[in-house]
């Protein structure tokens, strides 16, 4: 449960009872007539709801209530506020439901393979040799097997049937109930009563056995199915398994272990080689190398010193130290990104709102043409057209069950995402990953996503100043702001030990640098374009500036009392996997463009060193915004890819927006799509991860539907037993959700 800024909190709840794609029609819809509801989404494949709710206007009783008169059942009591995610939870919700699914699994199979034995060879002579029954004691023995198939096994279809019919509504389960429900009372009255049918010159035949094999068989399929379902979803449960059960912390000077789950913020963990790390924090004596390539996806373990950040499911390799617990729970990293996992995987993609149209108005339709069908056999079918008529009556409906098509967005979804998330990877919802393969013009910030965001003063050029004067008065200012370059500015001065200046006053002025008062002198320290702001010429100055920006450097004048006084030249490194990554997208046929806001010769540069023919430069925060704008307005999907720090308008406002970031600021509020690690490769995996998912959406689609286009017309002319119906329409919902496994083997 989520706080939502507009006052509404957020809610994702198991909903059970759900069997196809009509169903998730029929919950959306009233959940979405209830006031003080918005963003409702209902997924078939996590059997989950998500919506926003004004508790001051409803309450979840209220939506459980409205649910239930339909025939579904909301989880409200999954519905608390939790610092950790419980994993036994999941693991109860699903096995009550297989329980139940597996008992009645095992009664119908028990009772319906005599009764298919039986009804397969009654009609040899060498059977009566054998059983020297009568048609009308056998007949009788089959009704006797058939009525616990019907009224345990099916009991389920013929409940669910019932309500909806008591409120004007259909689903799958009222496709099973009236065909095998015609079938097995159309068998029992000629079983106990045949002089009904002889005496208005209709032959009595009995369909036992399509009654149960039918009910079996859809049981069957549901569990395959269940089981399948439950494979597609096992990144959630990878992820709490990366937590260890307990953790050994400091207390009164001892060592004390106790349930990860009774860890609070402040807490001193002690870690030693091997060990998991229970939580996030900070490290506050020894050192050590980690793995986190279960969050970020990088396998090289990264060095960790005192002062360093730690986080909850990584892995420690070979050192000891000690931390402090810092976060906790849904706000660690790893309660984030299985969050957003979770939500990634409770969306939809747009491609679903297809599927969605049809299945709304698919039963109904099934139902008038099981109609039809019955009417025309009935009236054309010639010598026993009654029997030919309830035959063909069943098999329509039973194979136009939409299983297939309630599944086949969803489970692509679930294993696309927690494939992703694998690799470092998160997707926060379907419609971004169904985008990110459309686009066609990919926007890169240059600092931090091109670059290491971690640059290094390389040169420092004086006028009538030393060095050390000038850089002084620089580091005193440039103490005083968080940007990389400051930072970079004042680390230099620091490592040559010089003791800062204090700042009389100071102003940051975004996108041009910084005003301020040192010993009583006005500085200013930054960019061209603050310079000519203060009238400040440099042309005599321009040999050196076209030096050191053409070797993709980028420059901070220091102006003191109005005159410039020296430039420091500042390089940030670009990442050594950004040449490949920009070569593979533009291999991809993108339209890669880079924004900065250097100015245009350190921007050409550095564009010309990773393969970049297209570039913005002097760019100011808020006008990233408007670079974005202008590649939308021509009709282009755009995919922004920044550091998530600066660059959140931009990568709000565009199609798509990727963060790239170490999982610490990950910008989750602003971009669709989040990469944990700093590697420009994971832009390119994400791509075809989105390609990928969206080719088995479509394929899944494609056999949901042909199974019917092909089905229902056999069914309806005669060519499809029944009992071969049931057995493709579970076979379709299984090999949709096989089909959407294999994402799993994907290589990226």
């Amino acid at each position: 449960m989520e706080p939502d800024i507009s006052g509404y909190k957020k809610y994702s709840l198991p909903v059970e009872g759900m069997t196809c794609a009509s169903c998730v029609a029929r919950v959306e819809k009233t959940l979405k007539g209830i006031d003080g509801l918005q963003d409702v989404n209902v997924n078939f494949g996590t059997e989950k709801v998500s919506f926003q709710m004004d508790n001051s206007r409803t309450k979840l009783t209220e939506l459980a209530d409205k649910l239930e008169e339909i025939g579904y059942k909301l989880k409200i009591n999954e519905a608390k506020d939790s610092h950790s995610h419980n994993e036994n939870e999941l693991v109860d919700i699903e096995s009550d439901y297989s329980k139940n699914l597996k008992k009645d699994l095992f009664v119908s199979l028990f009772f319906t393979i005599p009764v298919f034995l039986i009804s397969m060879t009654m009609e040899f002579k060498w059977f009566h040799q054998v059983v020297p029954l009568s048609m009308d004691s056998i007949n009788k023995i089959l009704l006797i097997l058939s009525t616990p198939v019907v009224f345990i096994s099916g009991k389920r279809f013929y409940s669910i049937f019932w309500r909806n019919l008591i409120h004007k509504a259909a689903d799958m389960n009222s496709l099973v109930a009236i065909g095998t429900g015609a079938a097995y009372i159309y068998s029992t009255v000629g079983t106990l009563f045949p002089q009904m049918f002889s005496s208005v010159g209709i032959a009595s035949h009995v369909y036992f056995d399509s009654t149960v094999v039918i009910i079996t068989l859809i049981l069957l399929g549901r569990w395959l199915e269940n089981r399948a379902k439950q494979k597609t979803n096992t990144a959630i449960k990878k992820l709490l398994n990366l937590k260890p059960k307990e953790a050994l912390i400091k207390k009164n000077d001892l060592e004390v272990t106790i349930p990860v789950e009774d860890l609070q913020p402040g807490h001193i963990v002690i870690i030693k080689p091997g060990d998991k790390i229970p939580a996030d924090g900070t490290i506050l004596t020894g050192s050590s190398t980690i793995d986190e390539s279960m969050l970020t996806g990088e396998s090289i373990a990264v060095e960790k010193v005192i002062g360093s950040k730690v986080f909850g499911g990584t892995l420690n390799k070979n050192g000891y130290f000690e931390f402090q617990i810092t976060d906790i729970g849904d706000n660690s990293v790893l309660g984030r990104i299985i969050k957003l996992v979770e939500e990634a995987q409770n969306t939809k993609a747009p491609i679903q709102q297809l599927a969605d149209k049809v299945a709304s108005v698919f039963v109904p339709a099934v139902i008038i043409l099981a109609a039809l069908t019955f009417i025309s056999w009935f009236i054309f079918g010639g010598q026993n057209s009654f029997n030919h008529a309830l035959v063909n009556f069943v098999a329509v409906l039973i194979i136009a069950c939409p299983c297939a098509l309630g599944l086949a967005t969803p489970t692509a979804i679930m294993v696309g995402t927690g494939l992703g998330a694998s690799k470092g990877i998160l997707i926060k919802n379907g419609e971004a990953l169904e985008l990110i393969h459309k686009a066609k013009t990919i926007i890169f910030d240059k600092t931090g996503t091109i670059t290491l965001g971690n640059p290094t003063v390389t040169d420092i050029v004086t006028y009538g100043i030393n060095e050390d004067e000038l850089l002084l008065i620089a580091a005193s200012v440039e103490n005083k702001s968080n940007h990389p370059v400051a930072q970079a500015i004042t680390n230099y001065a620091k490592d040559k030990k010089l003791n800062l200046n204090d700042v009389e006053s100071f102003r940051d002025l975004p996108g041009l640098g910084i005003q301020a008062v040192v010993d009583g002198k006005g500085v200013l320290s930054g960019n061209e374009k603050l310079l000519n702001e203060f009238s400040i010429h440099i042309d005599k100055y321009s040999k050196e500036i076209e030096r050191l920006t053409g070797e993709g450097k980028s420059i901070v004048f220091i102006a003191v009392d109005g005159e410039l006084k020296g430039i420091l030249a500042v390089e940030d490194p670009v990442k050594e996997n950004s040449v490949n990554a920009i070569k593979n997208l533009q291999e991809m046929k993108y339209d890669l463009v880079m924004l900065t806001g250097d100015n245009k010769n350190t921007a050409g540069a550095i564009a010309k060193r990773v393969g970049i023919n297209k570039f913005n430069a002097e760019v100011l925060p808020d006008e990233k915004l408007k670079v974005v704008e202008g590649y939308q307005q021509s009709g282009n999907i755009v995919v922004m890819v920044g550091d998530g720090i600066n660059d959140s308008p931009a990568l709000a406002k565009a199609d798509v927006g990727i963060a790239i970031g170490s999982g610490t600021d990950v910008a989750i509020e602003t971009a669709d799509a989040v990469l944990l690690n700093t590697d420009l490769n994971s832009v390119v995996k994400l791509i075809k991860l989105s390609s990928k998912t969206i080719l088995t959406i479509k394929q899944n689609l494609f056999w949901a539907f042909i199974y019917n286009i092909i089905g229902i017309p056999l069914a309806a002319l005669g060519l499809l037993n029944p009992m071969f119906a049931a057995l493709a329409m579970s076979f379709s919902s299984v090999s949709v959700i096989s089909n959407s496994l294999r994402l799993k083997r994907v290589k990226l």
